[in-house]
């Protein structure tokens, strides 16, 4: 995707790409098209945000993941969790 080895700079890359996504969905009304609290938006929401910089954006993982001392829910756990 991005190309980018250095951790500070792929987390500046991704606040500034996924700020712009984001407030794209607002100004075109995109969200609007999603259904409310369903995992399907959830995944539509992360895809757009995050597609430029992560192959894997809006699928469910299938592996641990943690950035910096954060981390995220447990895979074991994800899918009786989300569906």
């Amino acid at each position: 995707m991005l190309g980018i080895a250095d951790s500070a700079e792929l987390a500046r890359q991704e606040e500034k790409i996924s700020k712009k996504k984001a407030l794209e969905l607002f100004e075109k009304g995109l969200l609007d098209s999603f259904e409310p609290g369903t995992f399907e938006t959830l995944a539509k929401i992360h895809k757009y945000l995050f597609e430029e910089i992560y192959y894997f954006a809006g699928d469910v993982r299938n592996v641990n993941i943690a950035k910096g001392n954060f981390r995220f829910a447990p895979v074991m756990y994800l899918k009786q969790t989300l569906y």
